[in-house]
């Protein structure tokens, strides 16, 4: 298989120290630095609050890395590798004056890529401040989910997004559709032609997708009082999921014919109904983990 060749460029990671980057994101540039898919002068830039010595912010970042990849692919020469491309600035996401170091950091030369692992609250200032310092027109972001806490507040922040960054350039993420088994998914169901056949309501009576995680709160309260646990999993994880299981097979496999596959699902949804609730609706709680 020949590999795609990837453009060099700055990845900017926006909340580098909370949980969601410090758990799958940075394991996941660990991954492809190790599979020789980041170019030699691809840079990471790592953003977040955090005042103090650089150093200190990077050594976190390498102690996460030892915690979170898999000790058989923890390679101590690569992780040096990794952590030399690496670079942390500390500034406040709110004030625009923030944007000027970064864009010093940035310089000219290459292409920006501004993955926001942030609530969407700050989604509409990091836009505005990206294109206050000239930053928009080379840049491309992703957003994570959830985007808003309800439609109105969803489409808020996507046009406020939308007012710097054109459609083409603008990516929503939802990370767990990068997990290996809920990759299979569609090769298991279209692509098998034992399952092809049987996958219908003929010959499944229910299906029930059950999230059991490992790991409880942890350093995850001020994220979940404000985005909800409901919001977090449900809406996102648990839907894309629900699409994958039924929808019916895409005309082709790229991403707007699986999303056209994906709505129709949506749309035939029937309510849950409050009063049904206990019938329809398996509810648990986080304990330490």
């Amino acid at each position: 298989m020949t590999a795609i060749p990837v453009e060099p460029c700055t990845f900017a990671l926006f909340g580098a120290l909370g949980d969601l980057a410090l758990r799958k994101l940075f394991p996941a540039l660990y991954q492809l630095e190790r599979a020789g898919l980041l170019p030699a002068e691809t840079r990471l830039l790592a953003l977040a609050l955090d005042a103090g010595e650089e150093s200190r912010q990077l050594a976190t970042i390498a102690e996460h890395l030892r915690r979170h990849v898999p000790g058989a692919e923890l390679e101590e020469g690569v992780l040096q590798r990794f952590l030399a491309r690496l670079d942390y600035l500390s500034m406040d996401f709110l004030q625009a004056e923030a944007y000027a170091a970064l864009a010093d950091r940035v310089g000219e030369a290459q292409r920006l890529i501004a993955y926001f692992a942030t609530p969407a609250a700050l989604y509409e200032p990091i836009c505005a401040g990206l294109a206050e310092v000239g930053l928009a027109e080379r840049t491309r972001v992703v957003l994570e989910k959830p985007i808003g806490h309800d439609l109105a507040s969803s489409r808020k922040v996507n046009e406020a997004v939308a007012r710097h960054f054109p459609e083409d350039r603008t990516y929503r993420i939802d990370h767990y559709l990068g997990k290996e088994t809920v990759q299979n998914l569609i090769a298991l169901r279209f692509a098998n032609s034992l399952f092809e056949t049987q996958w219908n309501q003929n010959h499944i009576s229910h299906v029930e997708i059950t999230v059991a995680e490992q790991v409880g709160i942890e350093g995850r309260w001020g994220y979940f009082d404000k985005a909800g646990q409901l919001r977090d999993m449900i809406q996102n994880h648990l839907l894309q999921l629900l699409c994958l299981i039924a929808m019916d097979p895409p005309s082709d496999l790229s991403a707007d014919s699986i999303r056209d596959e994906k709505v129709k699902v949506l749309k035939a949804l029937a309510p849950i109904d409050a009063a049904q609730l206990s019938q329809q609706v398996v509810r648990g709680q986080y304990v330490a983990g």
